[in-house]
């Protein structure tokens, strides 16, 4: 749908029929403005859809039907498409051919080891990913089955949008949305006109005029057209379905973290099975080793190739370690991400109680990219304002005026630093009322109950002086800043009563009623920056009234009074305020007669139109006597400012994509606090260009080195961790560039000199500390955002907009944010994310972003480290039993170990964790830093993890060994046999990882300067505690029955077994207590850094001595006091645990008599 709503028109007829040729040029009367770009294709258009003639041949043309599709998934294609997308996953991929391979190949382990976990990984993603794609087809459900009146046939049929058809007549009522890319056939205004509001589209309030088609049958019901060589569009071909681009699938840096440590494993893998191969057939080469007695080879064996049995061997090795490669991380990771982003849903934070909604996450793929954003491309009316002039104050003659109440004074004047002149007041108002191109709308039944209504912003207005109900009308503006300057006069005692039959209207502080002529309106454009008007009293003066910006008014009125005015002026500029000055003349007879007679024939001139109107213009704009100026504000969104300042002390660059003018976008640069009062501006535009009076790309070329000789080469190195102040002595540089001249950077009629124009204005805009570019079109945004996304070092960008033209860069940037306003959905349609204000992306990237990254980089490298401590003791098993495939663990371990044993513990941690609380996040932006370009998930992180996976899995793996070098295990005698050994090596390994989960918050305490505890719930404990008592169940209970279904049951009471051993408890025990010394020591002599260093440590040494503590005395019934004793003393540094080491001992030798005589 297009998100285009018609305001003040009754009703609009809008589209096509045909046998008669309407002109070429009549789509431009409709859609002739900057907000779409696309290629205008020929086709031609039966108004009316053509009945076919018994006489002629016709083939009614094919058009794209209304239908608009932002979902990826169909019911038929669903299966297969998502299949293939997981599969593109290395993990996923690599575990399908193990599954294969164990089908056909005859393999040490169940093909169920590798089917079962794929299964589940599959299914799991499966259903999260389609219900999501089930909210995106409810979401246009809602726009494509919007009800439209369509004619057909002579009557009034209602439909639905998704059923428009390229040819059908539609009516739009007031303030109704356009269902598609139209052409106006009728209006109900006498005056054949529409005013269109493109809010929904481009964050714009103020209204575009639009004329009917000239010379079109009134009566639409018996209209038949034909319409040639003109694009008129339905569904995915609309013009602002073309601007979205293509929807690509997003892929994370943690994602690509991921895929790159799987190569890694992937080669350990490989490297595991090559060497247990070759090791395999070296040991057998030697007498008796291949073929011993006990175990004579078969007939079929000997007769097998000896090349394929290797390779046979390799993949059977293949297979037995298989484990290395975390397939379940995936499912854990989807699973994380998917609840993890109703916590975003979920903050009360977010919730805007005048919409009274809150945030919405679309994807959930990306909760951790919003932990590394690098670069935030925003739009600006809409998203930084909120597009709502105010008048604030004008100067007069030099003299400052604010306003105050009417009820507190006369006129509402309040004279701050001047004398009052009624006289000139009077004229600066009568100025405002006038030079301006506001229409009043009718007055209709709400308003004349509910007061003015301003159809610019929607809001009443305040403090104005009570009317009569027929004069309670609302204003309709191309520009918003138009209707604060009628505004700002009515609430002085001047109000403008709309303009009929060229005659302006307004009504004094007398309740005089005075008309003027209306004679020429001399139209702003960006070059004069000025607009005028010329009309005539009763009284037969003839005045000229002008108002523009002050670099254009100065120059063309006397000095005398220009310094006057000039410090107010750069005051309120300084403060962020739109300026304009005000200025009028009167014309003789003679000099109207020759402007009138100058501007009739520059109208009617068939070449060079405009430059004849423009000299025309400055020859009248010339002598004028300077009034004074106005200062309106463009209200910022609540605490603009204050998120804008927050993410560049967190090292993010803001960059400003905006197609409003340069004047009216810098003051809000300025504004927001991304340009300082220090910042020195460098301007790229057609205006800077054009000022050295050569050819515009040796201007071009001339610029852009010496920008970057100035912000690059001559800036000073930065150093890490500086941001930038107001007091800052460092000199700080803001760039601007406009589309045209973007274009000629981007298209260079050379292509080498595109290449390196296109290097040079990056390095420019990387060294800047914000970038505005202004006039752009929507391809244009995506076009900026692509270029810096595809820049050295792939930063990671994020777009934030709130209308249908900031799509393209909403889904061209790796994170898309939309602005949920109070008109149209499009960009919250097509965002990753969804707020209701701009001030809450502060809490989405510093705070939630933050703690989504760490949390699943501790998920991630996790994940990695506990599965290379699992496999690794099974790759050393190899060495001791002859290199024969001999698995460690059983099959139920084997499938079990992800899916239940070790994976709630993580995910709930990787869930809840808050190793530093959202306040002290949000307070200290300069946190977001630390974990910036993908600090947790680089090599040195992964390579700590991997050795510390090494370190355990040996530890694990020759401690039991250790233990086994004791020929009596039990009290009867018997020896442990080799499922005895894996079953401890498993139990360790399991009690092991659910204790690293308790150091993990410890961990990240000192890694990243926490200045709170950890973040402890009954969620963790519960899965904690419960994976354990998980297990143990699970081994007494599949140890402790007879399966029937099973050929062989190798664990039948082999875990009961090993639990009545004390020497087995006591090997338990110390190897989980070893393996956690090295974290331990970690956090005990890691210093912290940083102002709170003693109390970050302070409570290091707290929270890991609680740890320690619950930890020893939950171990304390199953240890000797001897053992505990000793490792206590080990921590001398921990005073606290002296005062439980008494305890423990009088503990433990109670509990040591009761053990010595049981066994006596």
């Amino acid at each position: 749908m297009n998100p285009i709503s018609s305001t003040h028109c009754g009703k609009l007829i809008l589209k096509f029929k045909k046998e008669k040729v309407l002109p070429d040029n009549f789509l431009s009367s409709f859609l002739g403005h900057h907000l779409y770009c696309c290629l205008v294709d020929s086709r031609t258009i039966y108004v009316g859809h053509r009945s076919s003639s018994t006489t002629e041949a016709f083939i009614p043309p094919k058009f794209c039907d209304n239908r608009i599709v932002s979902s990826k998934y169909t019911v038929w294609n669903f299966l297969p498409k998502n299949l293939f997308e997981q599969f593109r996953r290395i993990a996923n991929f690599y575990f399908l051919i193990i599954f294969l391979v164990q089908v056909i190949v005859d393999t040490p382990t169940s093909p169920v080891t590798s089917g079962l976990p794929l299964f589940f990984v599959i299914t799991v993603t499966a259903i999260k990913q389609g219900y999501e794609d089930w909210l995106r087809h409810k979401a246009d459900n809602e726009v494509n089955k919007y009800p439209v009146t369509v004619l057909e046939q002579g009557r009034k049929i209602r439909k639905e949008s998704e059923k428009i058809k390229v040819g059908d007549v539609v009516e739009v009522e007031e303030d109704e949305t356009f269902p598609c890319d139209l052409i106006l056939l009728q209006s109900s205004r006498d005056d054949d006109t529409c005013f269109v509001t493109t809010a929904s589209l481009d964050g714009e309030s103020n209204h575009k005029t639009h004329y009917t088609v000239p010379d079109t049958e009134k009566d639409l019901e018996s209209l038949n057209a034909t319409i040639e060589c003109v694009a008129v569009y339905t569904g995915m071909e609309t013009k602002m379905a073309l601007n979205y681009q293509g929807k690509s699938q997003k892929r994370s840096a943690v994602e690509k973290s991921i895929n790159a440590f799987l190569l890694v494993y992937l080669c350990i893998l490989v490297s595991k099975a090559l060497v247990c191969t070759t090791l395999k057939y070296v040991w057998q080469s030697k007498p008796g080793q291949d073929e011993p007695w006990y175990n004579e080879k078969t007939q079929r064996e000997k007769d097998t190739n000896l090349y394929l049995k290797m390779f046979t061997d390799f993949l059977s090795f293949m297979v037995l370690f298989n484990f290395i490669i975390p397939v379940s991380m995936y499912v854990t990771v989807e699973m994380q991400k998917f609840l993890g982003s109703f916590f975003i849903t979920w903050d009360k934070d977010f919730f805007d109680p005048e919409i009274k909604e809150g945030a919405l996450v679309n994807t959930s793929d990306l909760n951790e990219e919003l932990g590394q954003v690098e670069y935030v491309f925003t739009d600006k009316t809409g998203t930084l304002t909120q597009n709502n002039m105010e008048f604030i104050e004008c100067c007069i003659d030099g003299f400052q005026y604010k306003y105050r109440d009417a009820n507190s004074e006369l006129d509402g004047f309040c004279v701050t630093d001047g004398p009052v002149n009624k006289e000139r007041e009077e004229l600066f108002l009568r100025a405002l009322c006038l030079c301006h191109t506001v229409q009043v709308k009718e007055s209709t039944k709400q308003s004349q109950g509910d007061g003015l209504i301003d159809q610019v912003d929607g809001f009443g207005v305040d403090g104005e002086v009570p009317r009569p109900p027929q004069e309670q009308r609302g204003f309709i503006a191309s520009s918003p800043d138009e209707v604060a300057l009628v505004k700002g006069a009515m609430r002085y005692g001047f109000t403008f009563l709309g303009l009929e039959s060229k005659t302006m209207k307004i009504l004094t502080r007398n309740n005089d009623v005075e008309m003027y002529e209306l004679l020429h309106v001399l139209n702003f454009d960006p070059v004069r920056r000025r607009m005028s008007v010329i009309v005539r009293s009763k009284s037969g003066d003839t005045l000229l009234f002008c108002k523009g910006a002050d670099s254009s008014i100065f120059p063309r009125v006397r000095q005398e009074e220009v310094e006057r005015i000039r410090m107010n002026v750069e005051r309120n500029a300084t403060e962020g305020y739109r300026t304009l000055c005000v200025a009028y003349k009167y014309l003789s007879a003679e000099e109207y007669a020759q402007a009138d007679a100058g501007l009739r024939e520059a109208r009617l001139a068939l070449q060079d139109r405009e430059e004849q109107l423009i000299t025309i213009y400055n020859q009248v704009e010339t002598g004028m006597s300077l009034i004074g100026a106005t200062a309106v504000e463009d209200r910022l969104q609540e605490e603009a400012a204050e998120t804008m300042e927050a993410l560049q002390g967190a090292g993010i660059k803001v960059w400003v994509l905006t197609g409003d003018k340069m004047e009216t976008a810098k003051s809000t640069c300025y504004a927001c606090r991304l340009f300082q009062r220090n910042t020195e501006l460098l301007e790229l535009t057609v205006r800077t260009l054009d000022d050295g009076g050569r050819r515009r790309e040796e201007r071009l070329h001339e610029l852009l080195l010496e920008y970057h000789k100035k912000a690059v080469q001559d800036a000073p190195p930065v150093k890490a961790g500086v941001t930038r102040t107001w007091s800052s002595a460092t000199q700080d540089y803001g760039f601007i560039i406009d589309g045209a001249t973007l274009s000629m950077v981007l298209n260079s009629s050379s292509e080498s000199n595109s290449s390196r124009y296109k290097n040079l204005f990056l390095q420019i805009c990387q060294n800047c500390a914000s970038v505005l570019c202004c006039r752009m079109a929507p391809l244009q945004k995506a076009q900026i955002v692509k270029m810096v996304k595809n820049s050295k070092g792939s930063p990671i960008t994020l777009s934030i907009g709130d209308g249908a033209n900031d799509v393209s860069m909403i889904l061209e940037a790796h994170v898309g944010i939309g602005i949920k306003g109070k008109e149209g959905r499009q960009a919250v349609r097509n965002s990753d994310y969804a707020i209701p204000k701009l001030k809450h992306l502060k809490k989405l990237l510093l705070a939630h972003g933050h703690l989504y990254y760490v949390r699943i980089a501790h998920l991630v490298q996790y994940f990695f480290y506990k599965n290379l401590c699992f496999i690794l003791p099974q790759f050393l098993y190899q060495f001791f039993c002859g290199y024969s495939q001999q698995p460690l663990y059983d099959a139920a371990y084997l499938t079990m170990y992800n899916i239940c044993f070790t994976s709630m513990p993580i995910l709930a941690y990787s869930l809840l964790e808050q190793h530093i609380c959202m306040e002290v996040l949000l307070d200290n932006s300069t946190l977001y830093r630390e974990i910036a370009k993908n600090a947790m998930l680089r090599w040195g992180p992964f390579l700590y993890w991997t050795l510390l996976g090494v370190f355990h899995g040996l530890l694990f793996f020759f401690g039991v060994r250790y233990l086994f070098s004791n020929p009596a295990l039990q009290d009867n005698g018997q020896v442990f046999g080799n499922w005895s050994y894996g079953t401890i090596v498993f139990t360790v390994l399991v009690f092991t990882l659910e204790a690293n989960i308790l150091t993990c918050r410890t961990l990240t305490l000192a890694k990243f300067l926490a200045l709170d505890t950890r973040h402890w719930t009954w969620i963790n404990h519960f899965v904690i505690w419960g994976s354990l008592a998980f297990y143990m169940f699970f081994s007494f209970f599949w140890g402790g029955i007879i399966w029937p279904f099973l050929k062989q049951q190798r664990l039948y009471f082999v875990f009961a077994n090993m639990l009545s051993s004390v020497s087995a408890w006591l090997v338990i025990i110390l190897l989980i207590l070893l393996s956690l010394l090295p974290e331990i020591l970690l956090v005990v002599f890691r210093k912290p850094r940083g102002p709170h260093a003693r109390q970050v440590e302070l409570k290091h040494t707290l929270g890991l001595t609680h740890i320690i503590c619950s930890l020893l005395t939950s171990l304390s019934l199953l240890s000797s006091p001897l053992l505990l004793s000793s490792l206590l003393y080990l921590c001398p540094r921990f005073t606290m645990l002296k005062r439980y080491m008494y305890q423990f001992n009088h503990l433990f030798s109670q509990w040591f008599v009761i053990v010595n005589g049981a066994h006596a």
